[in-house]
């Protein structure tokens, strides 16, 4: 399931360039810590407010992390700070 959710964060970050937002690359073994530290801390993940803009959240790290497909990954609290900040933001799936 890890390999499923690195690969379909690479491509929704790859998608996210071809719209023009700009978002630091990730390694591969580094993208699961990447992930529950962007989940962490207070402030969105990396291209959160342009795909916001864009109209596009559903291309964030923190789409992802409540997809059904990924949420056996994190925990609660990690899926409940990506929920918040998605529904703060005003994208609801």
């Amino acid at each position: 399931m890890e390999q499923k959710f690195i690969a379909a964060w690479a491509a929704a970050r790859e998608e996210a360039a071809r719209l023009g937002v700009r978002m630091r690359p990730i390694a591969d073994g580094d993208a699961m810590k990447t992930a529950r530290r962007a989940l962490s801390g207070n402030r969105e993940s990396d291209g959160f407010a342009a795909l916001e803009s864009a109209k596009r959240l559903d291309l964030s790290l923190e789409a992802l992390v409540v997809d059904k497909r990924f949420t056996g990954l994190f925990s609660d609290e990690e899926a409940n700070t990506a929920l918040m900040r998605l529904l703060d933001a005003g994208f609801y799936r």
